[in-house]
Formats: C-alpha cells, structure tokens, sequence
C-alpha cells in the first residue's frame, strides 16, 4: 500500500488545468491503494476539493457562513479558515465524474473486506453502469472467495446483457441472471426485453429472455406466497399469544373479560418502563431488558387479573352480560390510568441488536427476525401451559373445575382459588403477548383494544377452552386475514372471518374442537 506522502504527492497535481490530465490523476489516486482514496475521491466529486490562490495547495473546504473551513483532505487536520477569494475550486467535468465514480467502485470492489466486495458488486448490478464491466472483468480473474466471486459473475452477466450481442456469451449471462433471481433480476430482465427490437434477427435472444422473465416471475410468485404464509402465521402468533389467556378464563369461569387486552397493554407498558430502568441505570443491560420484560409483564398483568378477578368479576359469575359490561368499564379504567402516567402519545420500545434484521433465504425471500422470534415465543408458551395444565396439580384441578365445578368442589378443590388463579394465569400470559407486540406495534393507551375482538373470534372459533383450537383458530385468522387484505383492504377482510365464524358456528356451535364433560356439555 502506498503512503500518505505518495498520495498526497499524487492528490496535488490535481490543479492540473487539463481535464483528461484530472481524469488521469483519479486514476492514479485509485491505484495508491490508500486508505484515504475513496474519501478524498468522494470530496471531488461532491466539489469539496479547492487549492489555496496563493501556493496552489490542495485542500478540503466547507462552507461555514461567509467563510470556508480548511483541512487537509489526506489526514483531515484542520488547517483553520479562507475567504472565496483566497481558495479556488478544482473543477471537473463528465468525464472526470465517470472516471471518478470507476475508481470508487474499483476501490470497493477491490477492498479487502469480502463484505464490501460483495455489496460494491450489487450496487452495479442495481445500477447497471456499464462503464464498471471492464473493472468488475479484471478484479473477477483475481478473486479467490466463492461467495465474492458469485456477486461479481451476476453483475458482470447483468452487463455483458446489455453489452454484448455475441450468442455464446449472452446466453450464458441469461443463465446466470435466471438462476439468481430476485426482483433486481426481473427488472433487468424486462428492460433488456423494450430494449431489444421485435424482428426476426432478434427472436431467438427475446424468446430466451422471456422465458427467463417468466421463469423468475413464477419464482418470485411463489416466494410471495411463501411470504404470505408467514406474514399469516406470524398475526396468528400474536393473536395466539393474545387469545390463549382468554381461553383459559373463558373456557374455566365462563367469563367475557372485556378487559383481556389491556392486560396486553400494560405487559407492553411494562416492557417499556423496564426499558427505560435499564436506559438509565444499567446501559449494559439495554440489550437484555427484552428478556427481563417477560416475567415482569407476566407478574405485573397477572396481579392485575387476579385483583380484578377478587373486587369484581367474583361478585359477577353467572351473569355474563353484566359481566361483559363490568369488564368493558374496567377496560376503560385502566386505559385511562395508563394515559395519566405515561400521557396519551405512543411510547417507543426499542428492538434488540439480535432482533433487528432480517434473514434473506434467497433473493426476493426474506423474514423478519422479530417476527420470527414471536412465531418461537407463541409456541413456547403454549407448549409451556400444556404442561402446566397436564403434569402439574394446578392443572388437574383447573381441568376439573372446568369439566364439571360441582364435582370438583365435592371432591375438595377449593374452586373459588382455582379461579383467582386461573384469572391471574390468563391475565398474566396476556402481559407476555404486550412484550411481543412492543415489537412490532405502537406502545399506547389503546393497544389491547385493537386485538381483543380477534382473540374472542380465535376462541370461538377454536372451541372455547381447548388450547389446540386455539392454536388452529389463530394460525387460521392470521392466514386467511393476510391472503384477503391484498384483494379487500385490512377492514373488509375483518369483515369477511367474522362472517365466516358467524357461518361456521352456526354448523359447529362448539368450534373446531370442543371440551367435554357432563357440565360443559349440560
């Protein structure tokens, strides 16, 4: 690599008067292989790049007000103030901008971060300049990485496709573009096609493309779909995670809990509060504060469900329309409570690094970590209530209570705790479901209100207290809602599944999969 003193020998013939001399010294600024190439090759042609009149110095100057700001374009040291009159503004015209833009993409293409490499060879295959085949040719013969030389052989047959009417080479290039794919392959693609006149010379080389273009459309088709399922499966998650805590109370008590979604709404609450702890007491821990939010959300919404459960909803069991209306009062309490804490405005939780981002399958197939990580989430807790439900004693008598509640206050269990704590339960799982949608939805006085009509058609439709339909009952809204909202709109699609529960439960009034037992069934 060159030094400092080579480039900044180089960097000062700039005030070179020619501008095929100026177009031969980016050249040479390229070639130092220098650190500080890129830089100062971006400063000219942004026309940050001056010489001082009196010495013909070359320097980086901004403008500050009615002055310019000096520094030295290689080591950056301030080198203090000039006036319009005291600097001159080294100039260049399309072809020195051409060869400028070369030489950065050369010096990318040639960094020695495979990375860099890579992302410099997709940013021509976007653009599609032309002018970096011949580079892109050379840095290609050199390259030694598998996954660096794969970028290079797609841009360099992007180009060559738009280059070149010699058939070997084309159809070769066609190939390649076909089997990468994505979106940037089906633009491609199509403009090669307008470009490509329709006569008899040229019907062999438009059938090829338009059978390529035909091949990625049906590829990117299918990875729409691919896409669709998973957008369905991962609305089917938070409405799992939201629903499961209302079929438990409703399944157990029988009881319309209007108030289930701000249960969500304060786990999100809560999530945002730990956040803000760790923020300024524990920086460190920023990234962690996810994982310490559930337990709290848990705890937190879970005391909140059973006081409610203990002052109201006690006093209410066999009235499920007064029921109905306490909790929807209730729901408006906490509401308001929550907005004189924290204000009506949306509070931002912030993602961690390990949730950020997304995992590209292929080109044109990509998922969300975050959404991702809802999806594992939603299933760990279910399958974490199975077993608490079927291997623990709170589950057993849970399940009695459920099945037949005077058989099982004969046989001892204290129902009147089992439903204080089935209440907390369900309550609490809903405070969990608030840690998940911080994360892909606002934070305010309002959230829970947006998922609690859809957690009750989950139920419903799943079979009120069964887990498996609920499971089933989520991940088939979540589906059938993202396949509609392309064709309805989000509201009309609303519309549609409630018409179709309405439809089915009049066939199946129990839902997909129904409890039993003599009380349940009486």
């Amino acid at each position: 690599m060159a030094s400092a003193e080579t480039l900044d020998q180089v960097v000062q013939q700039l005030t070179a008067k020619s501008y095929n001399k100026k177009a031969e010294i980016v050249e040479a600024i390229a070639l130092t292989g220098n650190a500080e190439a890129g830089p100062i090759l971006t400063a000219l042609l942004e026309g940050e790049l001056y010489y001082t009149a009196s010495d013909k110095k070359v320097v980086r100057a901004v403008k500050s007000g009615s002055e310019y700001n000096l520094t030295n374009p290689i080591t950056s040291e301030v080198m203090g103030t000039a006036k319009k009159t005291e600097i001159k503004k080294i100039k260049i015209n399309n072809k020195v901008r051409q060869t400028i833009k070369a030489a950065l993409g050369g010096l990318d293409l040639n960094h020695r971060e495979p990375s860099r490499r890579i992302a410099a060879a997709k940013a021509i295959f976007k653009s599609l300049d032309s002018s970096m085949l011949p580079i892109l040719l050379r840095v290609n013969a050199s390259e030694k990485n598998v996954e660096v030389q794969e970028a290079f052989a797609l841009s360099i047959a992007a180009l060559e496709l738009l280059e070149t009417k010699d058939k070997d080479i084309w159809s070769g290039a066609l190939e390649t573009v076909k089997d990468a794919g994505g979106p940037e392959a089906k633009v491609l693609l199509a403009k090669l096609l307008s470009k490509v006149p329709d006569t008899e010379e040229n019907k062999e080389f438009r059938g090829a493309i338009e059978d390529s273009l035909k091949s990625v459309s049906r590829t990117l088709d299918n990875y729409a779909l691919i896409e669709n399922l998973f957008q369905g499966l991962s609305l089917g998650s938070v409405l799992l995670l939201a629903a499961i805590g209302l079929a438990i109370t409703f399944g157990v008590m029988g009881v319309i809990n209007m108030a289930h979604g701000e249960m969500v709404m304060i786990g999100a609450y809560t999530t945002y509060v730990i956040q803000e702890i760790c923020r300024s007491f524990m920086p460190a821990g920023l990234e962690y504060s996810l994982i310490i939010a559930i337990p709290s959300a848990f705890i937190v919404a879970g005391m909140f469900g059973i006081v409610l459960e203990k002052t109201v909803i006690r006093f209410l069991y066999g009235r499920p329309l007064e029921t109905l209306l306490a909790t929807w009062g209730v729901s408006l309490i906490l509401q308001q409570f929550v907005r004189t804490i924290f204000g009506p405005t949306n509070k931002e939780v912030s993602a961690p690094s390990w949730l950020s981002g997304t995992w590209e399958v292929a080109s044109g197939l990509s998922f969300t970590f975050n959404r991702i990580a809802i999806i594992l989430f939603a299933l760990v807790v279910l399958f974490a209530l199975m077993v608490v439900l079927k291997k623990t004693l709170f589950g057993l008598q849970m399940r009695a209570v459920t099945q037949n509640r005077q058989m099982a206050r004969s046989m001892g269990v204290q129902s009147a705790t089992v439903d204080s704590l089935t209440f907390g339960l369900g309550s609490g799982i809903a405070g969990m479901a608030g840690v998940a949608l911080s994360q892909i939805d606002n934070v305010s006085p309002n959230l829970g209100q947006a998922y609690i009509i859809d957690s009750f058609m989950v139920v419903v439709f799943g079979g009120v207290g069964n887990l498996w339909g609920t499971l089933v009952g989520a991940g088939s809204l979540g589906i059938v809602n993202k396949f509609l909202e392309p064709y309805s709109g989000a509201v009309l699609a609303k519309i549609f599944v409630l018409v179709a529960i309405i439809l089915f439960i009049q066939k199946r009034p129990r839902g997909l999969f129904a409890l039993k037992g003599r009380s349940v069934e009486g």
